[in-house]
């Protein structure tokens, strides 16, 4: 920790946010969260995650109103890793959208291979602003600019990871043109998906810095204008970050 955070301060990363993807091991998030005053965690089970306690409404809700959770999540759908009758899935989601009603914190939803139910899930469930929910994240953006200006109409911000930066990735660049600052945001997910000039190694927190540069390079702006969008962004959506 003593590295990450020294990396986090040369790299001018003041905040991060530590995602929960399963409830067995949220006691060791809130941990880090409560020890650092500029780390928060979120609370949520990953769509991947089979075999683990289940979430309901009740406890979610009842986890998130420590002042150290700022979010509920991640969670969604993932059709790429799962196969079979996934309705458990879609269940899941429908919990984690109606606990963020409730608690009135927004929502870190992972999609892969399933925007056309993830959208209409939201939609179902009212998870935008447009229908009186909270909105959130779409985390590690990788779809089209379609399912992200259908999540934008929602409400919703379109964050950007190290995926960006691969030459491969020619379309997600595509998109990121296309997405405003206004809702954007950017992030590691690490300690995975490192970016150009990492890529392959073990990501972290201070990283993000190389995906602003490189966004910023992609729409001809300064990697100050990204900076500042993008942290009143995630000040404005992670409101309880604030305090």
């Amino acid at each position: 920790m003593p590295e990450l955070r020294a990396k986090m301060e040369e790299n001018r990363v003041t905040h991060a946010l530590c995602v929960s993807v399963d409830l067995p091991d949220f006691p060791r998030i809130l941990k880090l969260a409560e020890e650092y005053p500029n780390i928060f965690a979120s609370v949520g089970v990953h769509p991947d995650y089979e075999d683990t306690p289940e979430p309901t409404v009740v406890q979610l809700v009842e986890l998130a109103r420590h002042p150290k959770v700022v979010a509920i999540g991640e969670t969604g759908l993932d059709y790429y890793r799962l196969e079979g009758d996934l309705e458990w899935q879609r269940e899941r989601f429908r919990t984690h959208i109606r606990a963020s009603r409730e608690a009135k914190k927004p929502l870190i939803i992972h999609t892969r291979s399933a925007s056309e139910d993830t959208i209409r899930i939201m939609r179902e469930e009212g998870a935008g602003t447009d229908q009186g929910g909270v909105a959130g994240v779409m985390h590690c953006f990788t779809e089209s600019l379609e399912v992200a200006r259908a999540s934008m109409e929602m409400g919703f911000y379109i964050s950007f990871s190290g995926i960006v930066t691969f030459k491969s990735a020619k379309d997600l660049q595509a998109v990121a043109l296309e997405v405003p600052l206004e809702q954007m945001l950017i992030e590691t997910d690490s300690p995975y998906l490192a970016p150009v000039p990492f890529r392959g190694r073990m990501n972290e927190p201070g990283y993000v810095a190389h995906v602003a540069e490189f966004i910023a390079k992609l729409k001809g702006i300064t990697v100050e204008e990204v900076a500042e969008a993008t942290t009143a962004n995630f000040f404005k959506l992670f409101s309880a970050a604030r305090a």
